[in-house]
């Protein structure tokens, strides 16, 4: 028995139709067919092709790991997807950064006019309260001599008290620079085990302060993925993710490990808390399996 005949013989004990099944697996129903009859040759590439009888496995309830192990012979030999499909993807980042590259900075001159503006406003008013009080003091001068020694007491105060509070603002600007330095600092990762080999397996450790933890994960097209903690808890299954599932969070907080499965590492983003990781491995190596220690700092 061929792999499409086993999988069509279990969709239909289980009375699925092919509309159904493209409903559960989100795969179109001309691939679906495909699989079923055999012309693997139909399905978008290589890596695709055993992510969608993955997938079709797993909605008829059957296990995919050991279907693909039987049918070993008859299944595509890599999870890798083609030079054109890497291309396209890779197009379409660069396309998406150089549209955001100008709207970011299209609004720096508008900035500095402002700026420029409030500069020229506070050196006026400046300026002008320096002319009020020139006369002021000519003025009382004229009066009485006793006054003028008052006023230069009372204006050496407000001095004293000036210089005060200009080491006390450098004081605090200091701190606040060293708080921002040490906040940056408190969320961070760092590569503990590189992988090798045409699937690595690499251990992150993600440094955190406070109590939560949550992951953010965004695909820009298909990858397989499956994400589990050490102690057995399943935050994914097994199964394709894509676009229409994304944004997907993960609230990690109290785990130790958390590995991920990853089957197309070149269009998954992982944020934890904020902070993106960047891939131990380039991403182009698309099957990619990450353990992530999650480690909480004293505050």
């Amino acid at each position: 028995m061929e792999i499409g005949a086993r999988l069509k013989e279990a969709r239909e004990a289980k009375n699925l139709s092919l509309e159904s099944l493209q409903e559960t697996t989100k795969i179109q129903k001309r691939y679906l067919l495909a699989i079923e009859e055999g012309n693997l040759h139909i399905l978008p590439g290589k890596f695709y092709a055993r992510a969608f009888i993955k997938e079709y496995a797993n909605a008829v309830g059957l296990d995919p790991d050991e279907l693909m192990e039987e049918f070993k012979e008859e299944v595509p030999k890599t999870e890798e997807p083609d030079g054109e499909q890497l291309s396209r993807i890779q197009r379409t980042r660069k396309e998406t950064n150089a549209e955001k590259t100008p709207s970011s900075f299209s609004i720096f001159p508008t900035i500095i006019v402002v700026l420029l503006i409030i500069g020229i406003i506070v050196v006026a008013l400046i300026f002008i309260n320096q002319n009020m009080s020139g006369n002021a003091n000519n003025e009382e001068v004229k009066e009485d001599d006793s006054v003028v020694i008052n006023d230069d007491k009372r204006s050496k105060q407000p001095a004293e008290e000036d210089t005060k509070s200009d080491e006390e603002n450098k004081t605090d600007e200091s701190d606040k620079a060293q708080n921002d330095k040490n906040d940056e600092s408190e969320a961070a990762f760092s590569v503990i085990e590189k992988g090798e080999g045409s699937t690595p397996e690499s251990i992150v450790a993600f440094n955190y302060s406070g109590e939560e933890v949550e992951a953010t994960l965004e695909a820009e097209g298909d990858t397989w993925l499956g994400v589990k903690s050490e102690d057995g808890e399943t935050f994914f299954e097994e199964a394709m993710f894509n676009e229409e599932k994304s944004p997907l969070e993960l609230k990690l907080t109290g785990k130790d490990r958390v590995f991920f499965k990853i089957g197309n590492a070149s269009v998954l983003t992982i944020t934890i808390n904020g902070v993106e990781m960047e891939y131990p491995v380039d991403p182009q190596t698309v099957r990619q399996n990450i353990w992530i220690e999650l480690n909480q700092e004293a505050e």
